[in-house]
């Protein structure tokens, strides 16, 4: 409660400062032609620039293009943008995001992501919590590089800032509605306008549900099926010229079923109560649940893997300009419970099933004082303050253990940071960057490890990992010519430590990483803007890369556990083109690649200790090697693309539209580990009266019906592999109408 105080103490001295400031507001307005590739707006530095006069690697992606590009979760993007990878581990519901190779494998909750996700600037720090649906935005921006100077949180990998849409002074409403393969539905609308004088709201929803394309192989029974809810509002307050207060609240709910698992190849079941042969199926998958699972799960046997998760953020951002500077507070709230049962073993037998429960609240506070004039310095200095709880853990049934095993945890974090960012324009054509950050963190983990349900936990053990350290940008920006920006830069990125909440013997802490970045780029509009080519390379030296470890138990064999990499580098580049080669008619391609090795590593070789012990254990072989010089666990490249044209007959608006991705293999040392290459196409088709407020089409999503997986994992031993695929063709119709 005395957070909270504190918080809302902050706001209400933004507020009274404004009181004594006065000056004159202005609004710019991102004016685009059919002719020409568009001018955007964005505000990946905190402030409204056109993209091309932004020396950073950004990705913008509309609210208007989601639909069209299948992009219904955050973790789509990586089908739409260079150079970046999201997975749900293990078909669960925790996510990983990597950029540029940078990001981590790992299923536990409790850990800072490498990407920072930030909604309407408000952090994410769990990336748990980013799992609802997508709806009413005016676009998403994906940042590549270390963050820290200008954002909440530090991160090694990048950032993805996702903006909602604001308020409206004039009164608007609409709607989009899509029914497609498998009985799947979603249903999104809003209300916007002016309340009263001064004050404008604005109110959101979504629903999306059906979808079940998966099937149990024993009884026939489906799974797959969404059943997500959201709603949003959103209230702007012009309490004077010199102050704005937005506040927003969003309350989510997620009750849909998990992903199910294939088999890779036979699996015998402990004890030789059966062997299945390997899946051949697509869609085919099995699932069970012991009655202690369903017990503690709070199910019946009868339950499929699933999501029950639900989460309310309340922000408040108030604005004030003070006349010699801008003066912005954000105090935001979020709090998210999780229950989710997956089965990994993909059978009717309880040999890898897992029962995760958690419960997360953040209560965050971010001050910014930037420059408003017009002068060759722009400067901004700021101070965020998080204050986090996670509590929970898993329970799971693991092969040839009738018992039901408890790992339990609670978590708490304090990180308070300062930090800067400035420019100076040298000349009408050199502009210099300096930013700087300085965080301190302290990360508290309280646990008994594992232990046998339902006996009570054995006495906690207290970890603790804490982090002080500096990261900074040192920049320029330089304009060869009014429509073309080449841009440098050398950036020291820092991501926090953690624990591995896996099991009973990682729990001890590994330290933080840090990346110093190297990179260089061209922004260019060519061709009286009917071409715009962008391009970045970059090199990173990397020290203590966070990434998934192994340890062994001489009874229940391999276990996870995260752990450093004393030295790595990685390095690539992205390219990406928009071209209007003809009024109507839009041309985007997009490339990333990447490499990387480790440069030094001593680690435990799984493979040759899974054939150095009996399948079925004890463990009593461990074989270590060193991996320096072996290649880094990802894809090197990924190419994507998209066409679209519209265009006017006979009194009607057309739009036909397809796009497409290619991801390369994602790379293990084990053979068995390797997910092939793979492309996706979809295409879409809409057509509208000339002038109408609504619009129908056609869409389809992986129109070739290609086959590919998100991950692959061997927690019963690498002879029973297992996997879990992504979903195959699906197609069906829109229908759009604004008022």
């Amino acid at each position: 409660m005395n957070k909270l105080l504190l918080s809302a103490s902050i706001s209400i001295l933004t507020i009274a400062a404004s009181s004594v400031a006065s000056a004159q507001s202005t609004s710019s307005n991102n004016d685009q032609s059919a002719t020409t590739v568009g001018e955007i707006i964005v505000t990946a530095q905190r402030r409204e620039q056109a993209s091309q006069d932004v020396g950073v690697s950004l990705s913008v992606i509309g609210g208007e293009q989601l639909d069209e590009k299948g992009i219904s979760v955050v973790n789509d993007l990586e089908n739409a943008v260079p150079n970046m990878e999201v997975d749900s581990q293990f078909g669960g519901g925790q996510p990983q995001f990597r950029i540029r190779g940078v990001g981590a494998r790992e299923y536990s909750s409790n850990n800072a992501s490498t990407v920072g996700i930030y909604v309407d600037e408000v952090a994410h720090p769990y990336t748990v919590t980013t799992q609802g649906a997508l709806f009413d935005i005016a676009r998403m921006e994906v940042l590549r590089g270390p963050q820290g100077t200008l954002y909440g949180r530090n991160t090694t990998g990048g950032a993805v800032n996702i903006i909602t849409n604001a308020p409206t002074a004039d009164f608007r409403a609409g709607f989009n509605a899509e029914y497609g393969t498998f009985d799947r539905y979603k249903v999104e609308g809003y209300v916007s306008g002016q309340i009263a004088p001064n004050l404008l709201g604005r109110l959101a929803a979504v629903t999306e549900q059906g979808g079940a394309w998966q099937y149990n192989r024993d009884t026939g029974e489906k799974l797959g099926d969404l059943n997500k809810t959201a709603v949003r509002g959103r209230l702007t307050w012009d309490a004077s010229a010199d102050l704005t207060v937005d506040l927003a609240a969003t309350y989510s709910v997620d009750k849909s079923d998990g992903r199910g698992f294939r088999l890779l190849g036979p699996y015998a079941v402990s004890g030789g109560a059966a062997t299945y042969p390997k899946d051949t199926a697509w869609r085919i998958t099995g699932w069970g649940i012991s009655p202690a699972m369903a017990a503690v799960a709070g199910v019946g046997l009868n339950a499929k893997p699933f999501r029950d998760n639900d989460g309310f953020d309340l922000s408040a951002r108030i604005k004030a300009n003070l006349g010699w500077a801008d003066l912005t507070s954000i105090t935001a709230y979020q709090t998210f419970s999780r229950s989710e049962f997956n089965d990994w073993d993909g059978t009717r037998f309880n040999e890898s099933n897992v029962f995760f429960y958690n419960d997360i609240d953040v209560l965050a506070q971010e001050l910014r004082l930037s420059s408003n004039d017009d002068g060759p310095l722009s400067w901004m200095i700021g101070a965020h303050y998080a204050d986090e709880s996670i509590d929970g853990g898993f329970y799971t049934n693991f092969r040839g253990n009738p018992n039901l095993i408890n790992t339990g945890y609670g978590q708490s974090v304090s990180a308070f940071g300062i930090f800067t960012h400035n420019s100076y324009q040298v000349n009408e054509r050199l502009n210099l960057i300096a930013g700087l950050r300085w965080e301190t963190e302290e990360r508290t983990l309280d646990s008994g490890g594992t232990f046998v349900a339902p006996n009570p936990p054995p006495p906690t053990t207290s970890y603790d990992t804490d982090l002080n350290e500096v990261s900074g940008r040192l920049g320029l920006e330089y304009k060869l010519t009014d429509d073309a920006l080449f841009y440098a830069s050398v950036a020291r990125g820092v991501k926090s430590g953690g624990f591995t909440t896996y099991n009973a013997t990682s729990a001890t802490p590994f330290k933080p990483e840090i990346v110093i970045a190297y990179e260089a780029g061209i922004k260019s509009d060519l061709f009286d803007r009917r071409l715009r080519l962008n391009g970045a390379l970059f090199y990173y030296d990397y020290k203590d890369q966070q990434v998934q470890g192994l340890e062994y138990d001489r009874i229940t064999g391999r276990l996870g556990k995260i752990t450093n990499v004393p030295k790595s580098h990685i390095m690539g580049g992205e390219l990406e083109l928009t071209w209007v080669p003809v009024d109507g008619l839009s041309i985007s391609q997009n490339i990333g690649y990447k490499t990387g090795e480790y440069d030094e590593y001593f680690a435990i070789d799984g493979t040759r200790t899974d054939a150095a012990n009996p399948v079925n254990g004890p463990w009593d072989i461990i074989i270590s090697n060193d991996r320096s010089g072996e290649r880094l666990s990802f894809p090197k490249m990924n190419y994507g693309g998209s066409i679209a044209y519209d265009w006017g007959m006979a009194g009607w608006d057309l739009r036909a539209e397809t796009n497409y991705n290619y991801r390369d293999e994602l790379y293990s040392v084990s053979s068995s580990s390797i997910i092939d290459a793979y492309w996706l196409w979809n295409a879409n088709f809409s057509v509208a009266p000339t002038g109408a407020n609504w619009r129908v089409g056609l869409w389809g999503r992986n129109l070739f019906n290609t086959y590919y997986e998100e991950t692959r994992n061997g927690f019963n031993g690498s002879a029973r592999p297992t996997t879990s695929p992504s979903q195959g063709r699906t197609y069906g119709v829109r229908l759009s109408m604004d008022f």
